[in-house]
C-alpha cells in the first residue's frame, strides 16, 4: 500500500462514526474521493458518493457499496450522583464492555468515560456470575453530580464510543474498532481511484456509496440507491472469519482470515453477478470463499436489491476475525484481493450488457 493511502486508511478507521452521527468519518472519506473523482455528493442524511464517469456515457452505472457507520454507545439517563447510564447503537457487545474507556461526544466536544467494573474483589458471585445487561453498565465521567455532567457539555442523547483505534497487528494485518466497515469505505475509495486513473476509462461509470445507518437497518442504502438509479450493485461488506477456536463450521461455515474474499450465494445475490465474480476472479487467480444465505444477507445487499424495479446485486465480504469488539482483525491480504476482485468486476461490465435472469 502507498503510504497515502496507508495514511487515509488509518485516519478513515480511526474518526469515530456511530449510526446516526456520522458526519465526521463522512467528511474524511470525501474528502479523499475529491482528489480523484469526476464529482462528489451526498444527501439528507449524510450519505455519501463519489462518480467516476465511463468511457461510454449512455454505460452502465455500477454502484459499489459499503456502510459508514459503526456500533456504539448513547446517554440514556444522567443520574444524580454523576453517573451516566446508556443504552446500545446498532449490535454493540456489551457483554465485554466493562473497564473499558469511551469517548462521549458531547455539545463541548470529547469527554473521556469508563465504563464502570466493580473489583472482583466485592463482587456477589455466590450464584455464579453472568455479563451485566446493557441497563446495568454504568459510565463514569470523572464527576460527581448531573450538575458537573451538564457542565461538561454532556446530556441524553449524545453517543459515545470505545476509545480503542485502529494499530498495525502481526506480519500483515490491521486489529481495531470499527473496521466493519470502515475498512470497506477504504476498499471501494481505492476501487474508485485505480479506475479514475485508467486511460481508457472503463465502459461503466462507477459511483462509490458510502452509506450511513446500516447497523439499524440499512436505511441509509435504500435512500441512497433510490436516489443514484444504479444499474447493478456490488455491495461490500465484512464477514465472520470462523478459523479461531471452538467456532462450530457446520454451524456457522467456514472462512478463513488471508483465504480472499468471500462471495455470498442465495437470497437477495444475482446469479449472473455471482457467476460474473467467479469467472474475474478466476481470470486474476484470486482465491475465493463461498458463503450462503437461507433467507437474508444480513447486510445492505437486502436493502438495495428490491429498490425501484430491483437492482441486481451481489455481496462481497472481507473475512473478519472478533466481529463487534475492539479487536476486530482483518488481513491485508485480503485487502488488496477485494479490492483487485471489485476492480476488474467493474472493469468486465460492457456497454449494452444487461444482468437478468432469463425466463
Amino acid at each position: 500500500m502507498d503510504p497515502e493511502s496507508n495514511s487515509f486508511l488509518y485516519e478513515l478507521l480511526n474518526t469515530p462514526s456511530p449510526t446516526g452521527f456520522e458526519a465526521r468519518g463522512q467528511r474524511v472519506w470525501a474528502n479523499r474521493c475529491r482528489s480523484f473523482a469526476d464529482s462528489v455528493e451526498s444527501d439528507a442524511y449524510g450519505n455519501a458518493w463519489a462518480t467516476v464517469r465511463g468511457a461510454d456515457p449512455d454505460g452502465p452505472r455500477v454502484m459499489i457499496e459499503a456502510h459508514a457507520d459503526e456500533i456504539g454507545f448513547i446517554v440514556k439517563y444522567v443520574a444524580s450522583d454523576g453517573f451516566l447510564r446508556v443504552d446500545r447503537i446498532g449490535g454493540s457487545d456489551w457483554a465485554n464492555a466493562r473497564g473499558r474507556r469511551l469517548t462521549v461526544f458531547g455539545d463541548s466536544g470529547e469527554v473521556l468515560g469508563i465504563i464502570g467494573n466493580t473489583a472482583i474483589h466485592i463482587r456477589d458471585r455466590k450464584d455464579g456470575e453472568k455479563a451485566p445487561e446493557v441497563h446495568e453498565l454504568f459510565v463514569d465521567v470523572g464527576a460527581s453530580s448531573a450538575e458537573e455532567v451538564a457542565e461538561m457539555g454532556i446530556r441524553v442523547g449524545h453517543p459515545a464510543v470505545y476509545a480503542d483505534g485502529a494499530v498495525p497487528f502481526g506480519r500483515n494485518r490491521v486489529v481495531g474498532r470499527a473496521l466493519d466497515n470502515r475498512i470497506g469505505g477504504f476498499i471501494i475509495s481505492e476501487v474508485a481511484r485505480r479506475l479514475a486513473g485508467e486511460d481508457p476509462r472503463p465502459a461503466a461509470t462507477c459511483i462509490a456509496l458510502n452509506a450511513v445507518q446500516e447497523e439499524i437497518g440499512g436505511h441509509g442504502a435504500t435512500m441512497a440507491a433510490y436516489h443514484i438509479k444504479p444499474d447493478l450493485c456490488l455491495v461490500l461488506d465484512v464477514t465472520h472469519a470462523t478459523d479461531s477456536p471452538d467456532i462450530k463450521h457446520p454451524q456457522h461455515g467456514k472462512v478463513v482470515l488471508g483465504g480472499g474474499p468471500s462471495i455470498t450465494h442465495g437470497t437477495a445475490n444475482h446469479p449472473v453477478m455471482v457467476q460474473r465474480l467467479i469467472e474475474v476472479a478466476a481470470d486474476l487467480g484470486i482465491p475465493l470463499q463461498h458463503e450462503a444465505s437461507s433467507r437474508y444477507t444480513g447486510t445492505d445487499t437486502d436493502s438495495i436489491y428490491s429498490v425501484r424495479g430491483g437492482i441486481p446485486c451481489s455481496l462481497v465480504s472481507l473475512p473478519l476475525r472478533y466481529m463487534h469488539s475492539i479487536v476486530e482483525m482483518a488481513d491485508f491480504d485480503d485487502v488488496a484481493r477485494v479490492i483487485d476482485l471489485m476492480t476488474a468486476f467493474v472493469r468486465s461490465v460492457q456497454s449494452g450488457e444487461r444482468f437478468a435472469v432469463e425466463i
